[in-house]
Parts: C-alpha cells; sequence; structure tokens
C-alpha cells in the first residue's frame, strides 16, 4: 500500500453535500485499503482496512464489523463494531457494539459497551469545563446478586 493522507470535505453551505438524518456522507467498503491520514467532515461508514496515521473527524465514525483498524481516531461520536488496535478520544460518546474488539485507550464522557466487546486498554471518562460535583461520596447498592454463575462468577443483576 502507498502511504497517502485523505481528506473528505463538506463545503459548508452546499445543501446537496449536507448529511440528512445521520446517513453517512463517506464509505470504506470491504475489500477497500487505506494507508496514511483519514479526515472528515459529516459522518462515515468505515468496512475496510486502514493502516496508520489518523482518523480525525467533526461529526459520527461508524466501524463496522467488517472493518480492521490500526490508527488512532478523534471524533465526536463513534461507534464499533469491528476491530480496532489505536487509542479513542471521543468528544460526546463512543458506543462498542458486541462484536467490537478494541486494543487502545478511550477517552470520552460517555461510553456504552455491550455484552460480548472486547475492551484491552484504559478509560478515561471525562468533559473539559466540567466541575467536579459538590460534598461527599457515598456508595449505593448497586444491585449485585450475591449468586454466583457455575464457574464462581459474581452475577450482577438489576435491582427490583
Amino acid at each position: 500500500m502507498a502511504q497517502s493522507s485523505w481528506s473528505y470535505r463538506i463545503r459548508r453551505g452546499d445543501r446537496r453535500s449536507r448529511p440528512t438524518g445521520g446517513d453517512p456522507v463517506a464509505f470504506i467498503n470491504e475489500g477497500s485499503e487505506f494507508e496514511g491520514n483519514f479526515s472528515f467532515q459529516g459522518s462515515v461508514r468505515i468496512d475496510g482496512v486502514i493502516v496508520g496515521g489518523q482518523i480525525v473527524g467533526e461529526a459520527t465514525l461508524d466501524v463496522g464489523e467488517s472493518a480492521s483498524i490500526h490508527a488512532s481516531i478523534r471524533s465526536c461520536i463513534v461507534l464499533i463494531s469491528g476491530t480496532l488496535e489505536g487509542d479513542i478520544v471521543a468528544t460526546s460518546k463512543v458506543v462498542l457494539h458486541k462484536t467490537a474488539r478494541v486494543h487502545g485507550n478511550i477517552q470520552t464522557p460517555n461510553l456504552v459497551i455491550e455484552d460480548g466487546a472486547i475492551l484491552n486498554g484504559a478509560i478515561k471518562m471525562d468533559c473539559p469545563g466540567a466541575k467536579p460535583a459538590g460534598g461527599s461520596l457515598k456508595a449505593i447498592d448497586g444491585g449485585l446478586d450475591t449468586e454466583s454463575e457455575p464457574g464462581g462468577r459474581a452475577c450482577l443483576s438489576a435491582a427490583s
């Protein structure tokens, strides 16, 4: 693969190029391979392979189940269903779907991890400019079920 840098830009004010309803404005389809830096505005869906560099966006990056990414990601919203080896910084939210395989650190104010997703890395959840809550902290019952599954693992259940 040749080293390259590619940028997808939507011209402001051009009604034909505006995404509607969060629909992706660009795709990297399964079977496609890309090497280098990738930047975008609008929503992008990746089902192919991206190696090296950074992926930087201003909206939503949707990493499909067949995608394999070896790069760091910085965007507003990051949805992962495929494989990622690299760090994620999301200013709004990260969602790891059940088929996600992430080997890297995540920094975001909101994180959703579906049952079955794999994350090997550190998580930092903060929001720039947010003030710490005042007062004292106290533990509450989080709904831990003291019964164990076979194999001795504790089960978590919703509080009744």
